[in-house]
């Protein structure tokens, strides 16, 4: 006797919520300025990018393409195609902004490592920089703080300088990449 009572209590109590809801829907977040920045990086991208995989040694040379995207308003997604000794790489970076933490949050995942960064930053201008941790190429095993700097310089053109912090505290370029807008 108890469970029929039990279910008609649940299902009055969704009914009223339905009804509810059929009346006011839930009032859903709208993007605010931080989010409407992230629009700069929308579109299709043609990218040259040098990596200095050595000290002392020239930069490999790459070239790839970018699609960028916004979701909801609220999180750009951009997928990077591009080869490396001839080998495919394809990398994804989603970064939003935390209204909570005041701060843009973001992850990058690349073909060629199985490592998650998960970033945190800010923007001054036209320039966001991302702070990061992963693997040290210096010291297998372990962890380093990284930086990326993504820099507007045009609509049509931006920068990414990626940084590693050595072991002495300084702070080393291992990578830029330009990207221009494809007309």
């Amino acid at each position: 006797m108890r469970k029929p009572a039990v279910l008609a209590m649940v299902a009055a109590v969704l009914a009223v919520g339905t009804a509810t809801w059929a009346q006011e829907p839930p009032k859903m977040p709208a993007p605010q300025k931080e989010h409407e920045w992230l629009k700069q990086f929308v579109g299709e991208w043609d990218t040259e990018a040098e990596v200095l995989m050595e000290p002392g040694k020239p930069p490999v040379k790459m070239k790839g393409t970018e699609s960028a995207k916004l979701v909801g308003g609220f999180w750009l997604i951009s997928e990077l195609k591009g080869e490396c000794f001839g080998v495919p790489m394809t990398g994804i970076i989603t970064v939003g902004y935390d209204a909570q933490k005041k701060k843009y949050v973001g992850t990058f995942i690349c073909s060629a490592s199985d490592w998650l960064c998960k970033y945190e930053g800010t923007v001054k201008g036209q320039v966001l920089t991302l702070e990061t941790e992963g693997p040290s190429p210096n010291n297998p095993g372990k962890t380093c703080k990284m930086r990326d700097v993504m820099e507007i310089k045009g609509p049509d053109l931006r920068q990414l300088t990626s940084y590693i912090q050595n072991d002495d505290g300084q702070w080393t370029t291992f990578m830029t990449m330009t990207a221009r807008r494809k007309k």
